[in-house]
């Protein structure tokens, strides 16, 4: 608990915010962000950590789990059951549909947006044949429609896990977000990976677009919750909230859920919203691309929807037909 002594909460009144986490390293590391920005404002705070799903059952692929939310549900759970009053979650695994009471309360700002292949030090496997490890559909799919003569093998764990699993494996390498190396200080400005359970080299794959959020915290919150609302408003980064808000609302329109291989990216370039997403095959061998620049001041609402469309009409409605036929959805 964190009562930062010498300071009280705002007037209004609504006392302790627990702040429900997973239990896992880089979780926690967000959670504590939060509290520490929290405290920050003079709101009292508690850290609340709990175990999900996906943190327990680590012997099968996500995909095969075939439960959305599998990293949130159970936060979702201790919020509507009154056991913490907010959740922090890397944005990217949040479901698009929030559960019904639950709201997005603040988008904090983005950090790296990058994939990064973590690897031995040998860059001679991209031209031979190398074993790749990771547990993401869209890392697969993208890497083998790239790199066709390789393998892939599903990985599973905590950051930590992930690189102690590299280490112990004849695997070439394996693909983790930047910004969770980064957030742990796993990976120094020279690109190299130093953790108590592995080092080698960072490489990062600018060219792989990153799943939809990427490298964004979010906080929800219980609608009726007002006082927990205004509090972590004033943490919200506006220009994050509508690059994610983009992303998201594209992944919605094609229904992908959180596992379907699908890549979204915003940024901005003075005045101008650039887009630019991706749908592919599980097996990388087919590749529906989409760019879109659009004036800052224009339809930046519907933008994802829009994109989504497109795509869905130039053979994207077929591809993820074929993807859910695959995945037993």
């Amino acid at each position: 608990m964190n009562l930062n002594s010498g300071s009280t909460p705002p007037s209004g009144g609504g006392g302790l915010i627990r702040i429900g986490t997973r239990d896992s390293e880089l979780a926690l590391w967000q959670a504590h962000t939060v509290e520490r920005q929290l405290n920050n404002l003079g709101y009292t705070t508690e850290i609340v950590a709990v175990k999900s799903t996906g943190d327990l059952i680590l012997d099968v692929p996500l995909y095969e789990l075939g439960i959305t939310g599998i990293f949130t549900k159970t936060l979702d759970v201790a919020m509507i059951r009154g056991e913490v009053d907010i959740a922090v979650h890397s944005m990217k695994d949040v479901p698009t549909a929030l559960p019904k009471g639950i709201v997005q309360a603040a988008v904090l700002e983005r950090a790296n947006v990058d994939d990064i292949l973590v690897h031995k030090g040998n860059p001679d496997f991209f031209t031979d044949a190398a074993i790749i490890a990771t547990g993401s559909l869209r890392r697969q799919a993208q890497w083998l429609n790239r790199y066709p003569h390789h393998t892939v093998t599903d990985l599973r764990g905590n950051v930590n896990t992930r690189l102690k699993k590299l280490d112990d494996n004849e695997w070439t390498g394996a693909i983790f977000a930047a910004a969770g190396l980064e957030r742990l200080g796993f990976l120094n400005d020279k690109s190299e990976v130093l953790s108590p359970s592995f080092g080698g080299v960072g490489e990062a794959l600018d060219w792989m677009i990153p799943a939809p959020a990427q490298g964004a915290m979010v906080v929800v919150a219980m609608a009726s919750d007002a006082f927990c609302r205004e509090a972590l408003a004033k943490l919200n980064h506006k220009p994050t909230e509508v690059a994610t808000h983009i992303e998201r609302q594209f992944l919605k329109k094609l229904e992908g859920g959180c596992t379907a291989p699908i890549g979204a990216l915003v940024s901005s370039i003075d005045d101008e919203i650039r887009f630019e997403g991706v749908l592919l095959s599980i097996d990388g061998k087919q590749k529906l691309h989409i760019e879109k620049v659009i004036p800052a001041n224009g339809d930046v609402e519907n933008l994802g929807n829009i994109c989504a469309e497109e795509l869905l009409q130039n053979g994207g409605a077929e591809l993820m037909s074929e993807i859910r036929n695959q995945l037993g959805k």
